[in-house]
């Protein structure tokens, strides 16, 4: 199994950002805990990060070629606007699950709505680093 991990805006800068909110581990920590969850589970991850909406967007259209199962995506605050991205989600036919590190409906009201996640299968958030793997867990129990 192939799995596709976007993470979006400022995700590099976990632990560096807000750590009230996203807590004090870093990218580099999150992205350990993924690669161990999914080598244990015996599923290849690919792990993509950019602050770019564009390069997103044409991860998400490089996943169309059939070489991944499903995608784990956290968009950051793209997830609250960006029909772009929602387009670029709904032409791939892939499971795809929405994640996001916090509590996105006790945040600020503009976070409350994820237009994202209308294209998407699932969606995990406020697990902290678990919703990536709950993520995972989905697509492989859905394949």
């Amino acid at each position: 199994m192939n799995i596709l991990v976007i993470n979006g805006p400022n995700l590099n800068f976990l632990g560096i950002r807000e750590p009230s909110i996203y807590g004090e581990q870093s990218y580099d920590d999150l992205c350990r805990e993924i690669r161990d969850y999914a080598f244990k589970n015996e599923i290849n991850v690919k792990l993509f990060q950019s602050n770019h909406e564009g390069a997103i967007i044409d991860e998400i259209q490089n996943a169309y070629t059939g070489k991944y199962d499903g995608i784990v995506i956290n968009p950051g605050a793209l997830a609250h606007y960006s029909y772009a991205l929602y387009d670029a989600l709904k032409s791939v036919n892939l499971i795809k699950v929405e994640v996001h590190l916090s509590n996105i409906n006790a945040r600020e009201d503009f976070r409350r709505n994820s237009v994202t996640a209308k294209a998407c299968d699932r969606m995990f958030y406020g697990h902290g680093f678990k919703g990536y793997l709950y993520a995972i867990d989905y697509i492989k129990d859905n394949k």
